[in-house]
């Protein structure tokens, strides 16, 4: 599994909305900027996040957007599989494509294994856990 560009920027996205989470609107023109990010991309994950409830917008000259929960209640899972699909290693894994030979399939197995502790990480941790990560990288 290879995450792309729009999972990691999606990620970036709501760690700067945590990390600016004062009440007040963040921007997507400041938020992309710190992340290194073209606004016009960014904009079009922040559509996705927006629409998915993940944010939400405020309008006006001081509009941006809002998280609509704590970083404490957003796991990295659900913001990847959001912006990614599916995190499974191989398309018979996923749900509404079963392989017709997984009964015969020795690989299966160790697809499954991947997946599971795939998922097991990407659902334990949240917004709030990375955040306190920054604290022991130096320069963050």
């Amino acid at each position: 599994m290879k995450i792309s560009t729009k999972g990691r920027y999606s990620l970036l996205f709501m760690l700067d909305m945590a990390r600016h989470d004062s009440g007040e609107p963040v921007k997507v023109k400041d938020s992309a900027a710190r992340s290194g990010v073209s606004v016009k991309y960014m904009e079009q994950i922040v559509a996705v996040l927006n629409k998915a409830g993940f944010v939400r917008s405020v309008r006006g000259s001081q509009g941006g957007y809002l998280l609509t929960r704590t970083p404490a209640e957003y796991t990295v899972g659900e913001i990847l599989r959001l912006s990614e699909g599916s995190l499974a290693p191989v398309s018979c894994l996923d749900a509404g494509n079963p392989c017709e030979k997984r009964g015969q399939c020795v690989t299966v197995r160790l697809y499954e294994e991947i997946n599971n502790a795939v998922n097991g990480v990407v659902d334990h941790i949240t917004l709030a856990d990375m955040l306190g990560w920054e604290n022991e990288v130096p320069g963050c």
